[in-house]
């Protein structure tokens, strides 16, 4: 089993809080917008990261962290992009692939909107955790905690961070 602790859009700005809340996890996954690299280095110091660079990422972070990233973690296929849609209005950038070799799950930010939806065409969970960080539109900040146990994704918990 392995605990995964899922952020996006910190914009610059890490709450101390989510060391404490992914304290037990095995991973940190960032679906893009660091809005640094210290928020990058930050998490790679405290657990092994994933991510994706966001439109608002500057070079060192384009070149640091791909744009799309697939993976397998356990037994389940991962596909993690920034900007990438939700099931029924997938972006057009990455849509023929998604639909063509559709993951298990499907995780991006962008939108600062946290979704948690099935869509049931191609049989993947799609995960936004919405916005960790302090800049946007959004009125809560969130992030997600949830683990893979060989082909299943169970025990998902949505996180609300304190303040704006």
């Amino acid at each position: 089993m392995t605990k995964i602790g899922l952020l996006s859009d910190t914009h610059s700005y890490l709450d101390e809080s989510v060391f404490k809340y992914f304290a037990d996890c095995d991973e940190i996954w960032h679906a893009g917008d660091f809005g640094d690299a210290d928020i990058a280095d930050q998490l790679e110091a405290f657990r092994p990261l994933r991510g994706v660079y966001g439109n608002i990422d500057g070079k060192d972070l384009r070149l640091r962290f791909p744009e799309d990233l697939r993976f397998t973690c356990e037994e389940v296929e991962v596909f993690m992009t920034h900007i990438g849609g939700y099931p029924g209005k997938y972006a057009p950038r990455i849509k023929a692939d998604l639909l063509a070799n559709p993951p298990k799950l499907f995780i991006t930010g962008h939108s600062h909107i946290l979704k948690v939806v099935f869509d049931p065409k191609i049989h993947c969970l799609h995960l936004n955790p919405g916005a960790a960080g302090k800049h946007g539109w959004h009125k809560v900040r969130t992030l997600m905690r949830f683990e893979i146990n060989k082909d299943k994704i169970e025990n998902l918990e949505v996180i609300e961070l304190k303040g704006r």
